[in-house]
């Protein structure tokens, strides 16, 4: 299986870090190595003084697919899902001024977390759907998919184009405003749609 990425979906998150909006999804890939064991704590690597939490809606695909047309793309999945795309902002940023790639700052053991997932059907409309990041019971991040430049079938249908997707592919959507530091002993929620979908300890 593959984590397919994107970045700068949520105008407010590009504006908080002073990014340029994109014409098109900004597409980035994490390892499968990449994902938190379940009900595993989150270690900071040491590489990095600054890993940021960005919480994110996931979509599950259920078939493989290459090409999908927007008008199709909702066949492709039924379960959504949370995440956390971790980042290592001060190693990112050391990385954009060399004109360099994300990887390491993006891609790391650990840096993808897989929350729980539940049918699309039973979390309503899919383009209003409300999800929320709590850092020691302080929300941080509440964020709306109403919100999103390019909706889930229109990711589909883009990153399709370049990559064939295949069963059990994850599809991070992007994070909303709100971006943080983790420190040790932070607590972690995660909320979609007033379920939980996980809760991370930080070490």
């Amino acid at each position: 299986m593959k984590i397919i990425c994107i970045g700068r979906n949520y105008a407010k998150h590009i504006e908080e870090l002073q990014n340029e909006r994109p014409e098109n999804p900004v597409v980035f890939l994490k390892p499968d190595s990449a994902i938190l064991a379940k009900k595993q704590p989150f270690f900071i690597p040491p590489f990095s003084n600054e890993i940021h939490y960005e919480v994110e809606v996931l979509v599950k695909i259920n078939k493989v697919g290459k090409y999908i047309e927007e008008k199709f793309a909702h066949k492709y999945y039924d379960e959504i899902g949370l995440g956390i795309d971790f980042t290592a902002r001060d190693l990112q940023n050391q990385l954009r001024e060399k004109g360099l790639s994300w990887e390491k700052s993006k891609a790391f053991d650990g840096s993808a977390v897989i929350g729980e997932f539940y049918k699309k059907e039973s979390l309503g409309d899919l383009t209003n759907l409300e999800f929320t990041l709590h850092k020691n019971e302080e929300l941080v991040q509440n964020g709306n998919t109403n919100a999103m430049l390019w909706t889930i079938d229109e990711l589909i249908a883009y990153v399709s184009q370049f990559f064939t997707l295949k069963k059990g592919d994850i599809l991070f959507t992007g994070t909303p405003a709100g971006v943080g530091k983790v420190s040790e002993n932070d607590i972690l929620k995660g909320t979609i749609a007033n379920k939980q979908a996980f809760s991370i300890k930080i070490k």
